[in-house]
């Protein structure tokens, strides 16, 4: 069948924003908005990047998981 989601899983944001109308779970300018996004990013003209202003990597995501 489908695999089962943990509940405990957190839904990481997406790198770039796809500046959809309807915003997706993983939009970074969502995930701001609603004080979801992980510590130590913010989002800059619909970019994800860190505080210090550094680009963001995959692995630099998966680490805050």
């Amino acid at each position: 069948m489908g695999k089962k989601k943990d509940k405990a899983a957190r839904k990481l944001p997406k790198r770039e924003c796809c500046a959809s109308k309807p915003k997706c779970g993983r939009c970074p300018l969502r995930m701001l908005k609603e004080g979801t996004l992980p510590e130590g990013f913010t989002v800059k003209k619909r970019r994800l990047v860190r505080l210090d202003g550094s680009k963001v990597t995959k692995k630099d995501l998966s680490e805050v998981a």
